[in-house]
């Protein structure tokens, strides 16, 4: 019989760690083992994982977030071994750790290969939501819970739903994940899926989903399409609410398809006939028409001439005497006006009106109502350093330049007569209607002053007559003088103040000397007009014809001396 020698201390430690595969040197701790159920006490389960002494672990560490934990006596577990004996000699074991250990690993298999993963949310943190994912605890942000916001999140709790992640970190055991993610994935797949079945140009109904101030987006069956503001009708839509409400079940036509946007542009008015067919025959140039005002801006007012049909009345074609002002000023929203049709362009869908071609133009009702020569009365409106502006009917200005304000005085003192308010009359000279201008005379209303619209020689003065002058004004461009003591007054230009340079300078002159000059012509006004010039050229050209001819041999200076003497 061989003799066995008897076993050491030491000896019985390695059959102990052996038997226990190391646990006796700590070989258990760290590491995610296998165990039995051999009892349910209370709240815990008694697992046998193979050490000398078994360990508790809470049943609620075995539940899925919502779910019974479905344990029984007998069945096979996976815990993580924290410790192989704690003070009460009990082994402790961990079955969240054990799964949080699996969890990671696979989560971190499925995050490199860009897959989703499965997780419920069971609770709430600032900023978002735990997710629970097969024992792995992932951070889920309040933006990525869907694609649009969320206001009750509660339906979507305590359920299995798939998540894609966006981040982890082991070390720290962060993850954080997105269930919006998935949901934008699954929609760009059916969105691919049913434009394949789309065409620009096809007809379909949809439902309206939301509305914006831009136009409205309108659900085609699983995809949206956007129906803009102004595809929705003809006729001008200030908001899309006008036309449609959320809920609303409309027939739309597909304008556009941008596969690479994957966007649906959508037409309602493309469905009706277009009222702007044949609109230049409708409406052509020149006619007189009945519109409503439907918007005011600073450029013009935009007038509605039946539904969907707009024109454009400029700033400049509102009003005739109303200049640079705004048009809400001169015409109000929902105003019905007349307004005359100017211009047509059917590619362009526009149509230019005038207000004021409507109306007459007051500068002509005016000529009409008071002809040259009439007298009318108004407020002086404005005093400028040229002459006075005269308010007069049908909201005209008439003018009265300086120099026909009175006689016998200069114009700036003639300007100093009159105020702004006051009320004058005056004569009619002249009306241009085409430059809408208006001349008036007060001067001509004194007594013995020559009438507007009457013969020139009326004034007792006459063409290529030679008077006396006296002068009552020097200026830089020539001198204002008035023939006799009391007679007309008139203007001789700096050109015709001599035939020589030297001459025609107005400082030669003095207020009060006389001279004697040549009557030219009379102005619209019948002032006369004087030129020294012209009678020295007519007194030359006499002499000539008295004393010398052409072939006498006499010089011009021999012809003139002989003039002389006859003249004395």
């Amino acid at each position: 019989m061989a003799t066995t020698a008897t076993p050491t201390r030491d000896d019985f430690a390695a059959m102990l760690d052996e038997s226990l595969g190391g646990a006796a040197s700590g070989g258990f701790e760290g590491r995610v083992v296998k165990g039995t159920i051999t009892a349910i006490e209370g709240d815990k389960a008694v697992i046998d994982v193979g050490l000398k002494s078994e360990g508790r672990v809470p049943l609620r560490e075995f539940a899925m977030a919502g779910q019974p934990h479905g344990l029984s006596v007998g069945d096979e577990v996976e815990v993580y071994v924290d410790r192989v004996e704690n003070a009460d000699g009990e082994a402790m074991l961990s079955r969240d750790r054990a799964r949080r250990e699996a969890a990671w690993d696979k989560l971190e298999n499925e995050f490199g290969e860009g897959k989703r993963v499965e997780g419920v949310i069971f609770g709430r943190v600032k900023g978002g939501f735990t997710v629970d994912l097969d024992g792995a605890v992932a951070f889920l942000p309040g933006s990525q819970v869907d694609i649009r916001p969320v206001r009750d999140v509660q339906p979507l709790m305590d359920i299995p739903q798939p998540f894609q992640i966006l981040k982890m970190d082991r070390r720290r055991g962060n993850i954080v994940v997105s269930r919006r993610a998935v949901l934008e994935e699954t929609r760009a797949e059916q969105r691919s899926g049913l434009i394949m079945n789309l065409a620009e140009g096809q007809i379909i109904d949809g439902v309206v989903k939301n509305i914006t101030d831009y136009g409205a987006f309108v659900d085609l069956g699983g995809i949206d399409g956007l129906l803009h503001v102004t595809d929705m009708s003809y006729k001008r839509v200030n908001h899309p609410n006008e036309v449609i409400n959320i809920g609303d079940t409309v027939k739309v036509q597909i304008i556009r398809i941008n596969q690479d946007t994957q966007r649906i542009s959508l037409g309602m008015k493309q469905l009706e006939s277009d009222p702007w067919d044949g609109v230049a025959a409708k409406y052509p140039v020149g006619a007189k028409l009945k519109g409503t005002v439907t918007n005011i801006t600073e450029y013009g007012a935009f007038i509605e001439l039946e539904a969907g049909i707009e024109g454009l009345v400029h700033v400049s074609e509102m009003s005739w005497t109303k200049k640079n002002v705004h048009p809400g000023k001169i015409v109000s929203t929902s105003q019905e006006v007349d307004v005359l049709v100017l211009e047509v362009d059917s590619d362009k869908r526009r149509i230019s009106l005038g207000l004021k071609q409507a109306v007459q133009n007051p500068w002509e009702a005016f000529a009409d109502q008071h002809p040259v020569g009439s007298t009318v009365e108004g407020e002086v409106k404005n005093a400028t350093e040229f002459g006075l502006f005269i308010g007069l009917d049908g909201d005209v200005d008439g003018m009265v330049h300086m120099s026909d304000i009175a006689w016998g005085i200069s114009g700036e003192d003639a300007l100093a007569l009159h105020r702004k308010g006051e009320q004058v009359s005056a004569i009619v000279l002249d009306v241009d209607v085409e430059k809408e201008r208006i001349s008036l005379g007060m001067k001509q209303l004194e007594k013995g002053a020559p009438a507007a619209g009457v013969a020139a020689s009326s004034s007792g003065l006459k063409k290529n007559q030679v008077v006396t002058v006296t002068v009552l004004e020097v200026r830089d461009g020539g001198l204002e003088v008035q023939a006799g003591d009391d007679g007309a007054t008139g203007f001789i230009k700096r050109s015709d103040l001599g035939r020589d340079r030297d001459e025609q300078r107005p400082d030669r002159f003095q207020v009060g000397q006389k001279f004697d000059a040549m009557v030219t012509g009379f102005d619209r006004s019948k002032k006369p007009n004087f030129s020294v010039k012209a009678r020295q050229m007519h007194e030359e050209k006499e002499a000539v014809e008295q004393y010398g001819s052409s072939d006498s041999g006499a010089s011009l200076g021999d012809i003139l001396g002989e003039a002389l003497k006859g003249k004395k």
